[in-house]
């Protein structure tokens, strides 16, 4: 049997109700496995793929609802005056979960012209709007959750936000002290913005993981692909930075995310990459 819960905001101590029972909130979702990707702050997703959280049950974000035998009996129905509080719908449907973020913007009241024998106008009471296609599923036999966005889910799983890896000022500090990087015109760590605070951290475990002996050949490569973009010290083996944009082409260097197109030959920077 399917069940809806529903999550209000506030301080009481009870937080989740039931808002449906027998009923079934979303269409049921089939991803295939090849639809998957493990999760990465720079990927960027295609229409019909998925992130994936593989073992869902081990990571400290889980929710206890997912962790134990759901039983509706342990859930009061939720209160009228409570339906404009409502921050989250969770249906229950077979053993799946499916969760929608509710936002001010999705209750909606409207006027309407009804035609009958005349002309009339109606006025709905406040209604919730469902979307078509939930935020995250949580498939309980595979114990693997499927999202399409970290930024809408994040208020939904507290602390699931540490997938997006962002370098913090000292490791910044750190990264641009590297050898074969050469700041000038002012650009330090202070001017770095957040997307490259977040490439930074993907680079430095990418440096990390690169033997030493291979790093001419990085810098070979980036300065192949950059040459009008970044000013190279062959000599020295080093970068002049003194932009954001500057900083964010030696970044997809280090990720390797140019490449030459076999047929054609043409340079490009890959979007996003996935391992195949």
């Amino acid at each position: 049997m399917d069940h809806v819960l529903a999550k209000i905001k506030g301080h009481g101590k009870r937080k989740t109700f039931k808002l449906l029972s027998e009923k079934t909130l979303f269409n049921k979702l089939f991803v295939t496995d090849e639809a998957c990707v493990e999760y990465a702050p720079d990927h960027n997703l295609d229409e019909d793929s998925w992130f994936k959280i593989d073992n869902f049950s081990e990571q400290p974000y889980c929710l206890d609802i997912l962790e134990t035998e759901f039983d509706p009996k342990g859930y009061v129905d939720l209160p009228k005056d409570k339906f404009s509080s409502i921050n989250l719908l969770l249906g229950i449907q077979g053993d799946d979960f499916y969760f929608q973020k509710i936002t001010p913007s999705l209750f909606v009241t409207k006027k309407m012209i009804a035609f009958g024998e005349a002309a009339e106008l109606e006025s709905t009471e406040k209604r919730l709007v469902v979307n078509q296609v939930a935020d995250a599923v949580y498939f309980k036999a595979q114990d693997k959750l499927v999202f399409k966005s970290l930024a809408t889910i994040s208020s939904i799983f507290k602390g699931i936000d540490e997938l997006y890896k962002e370098a913090t000022k000292e490791e910044v500090a750190k990264f641009l002290e590297e050898d074969f990087i050469e700041l000038s015109d002012g650009y330090d760590a202070s001017k770095v913005t957040k997307p490259n605070r977040k490439r930074i951290a993907l680079a430095m475990d990418t440096l990390a993981a690169l033997p030493v002996e291979e790093r001419d050949q990085m810098y070979s490569y980036i300065h192949s692909y950059c040459e009008q973009k970044l000013t190279f010290d062959k000599e020295n083996s080093k970068f002049e930075i003194n932009s954001d944009d500057e900083l964010k082409y030696l970044l997809y260097g280090i990720e390797q995310r140019f490449y030459t197109t076999p047929l054609g030959h043409e340079k490009r920077l890959a979007n996003s990459v996935q391992a195949m």
